[in-house]
Order: structure tokens, then C-alpha cells, then sequence
């Protein structure tokens, strides 16, 4: 297993590409007043909408997605989950594969 670490910046929305086991990943990360979301994109396919986003829970619990692995929210000073405004530092975003 292999863990890779998502680059987020401190802002209440933000939209990133990355490139996960040979696959392109869109991330739609956002903050609303019920806590901080994501949404994931498979190769142009919205796989998980609206996911919330909590210390140590996996985002999108369903490995049949295709995406071979699962993303996590880390609180690197505590156990809070995750707010904006501490993305990238406090709040770190990782990827774990299944392989």
C-alpha cells in the first residue's frame, strides 16, 4: 500500500486535478456551514458527490468505484475534523491505494 499526499490550499473552494494509479482524479473540495465536502471525478465521471469530509474517515467507502484506493483527511494537530481554513497544513489530504 502506498500513500500519497493531496496539495490543498486554505480556501473555502477549491477544484484540483490529480493523477491516481494511472487515472485522472478531479476533486471538488468546498466548506459549507455543515462542515467540509467533496466531490470525486473518475475520467470525467462524477463517482462521489457530496461526501463529507471527517479526521480519519474514508471519503468514498466503495472500492467497486474503480479508483483503487480511498481518500483520507488527517488532523495533524489534534483529532478536529476538517475545516478550510486549515487545508494543507493542519488538514492534510491523502490518498491510500488498495494495491
Amino acid at each position: 500500500m502506498s500513500v500519497v499526499q493531496i496539495p490543498l490550499a486554505p480556501t473555502a473552494s477549491q477544484t484540483l486535478n490529480v493523477v491516481l494509479d494511472q487515472q485522472l482524479v478531479r476533486l471538488d473540495v468546498y466548506q459549507r456551514s455543515t462542515g467540509l465536502y467533496m466531490n470525486v471525478w473518475l475520467n470525467d465521471a462524477l463517482i462521489v458527490a457530496g461526501a463529507i469530509c471527517q479526521n480519519l474517515n474514508p471519503v468514498m467507502h466503495a472500492a467497486y468505484l474503480g479508483l483503487g484506493g480511498d481518500f483520507v483527511f488527517m488532523d495533524t494537530q489534534g483529532s478536529d475534523d476538517p475545516t478550510f481554513d486549515g487545508l494543507g497544513e493542519r488538514y492534510v489530504l491523502t490518498f491510500c491505494d488498495t494495491g
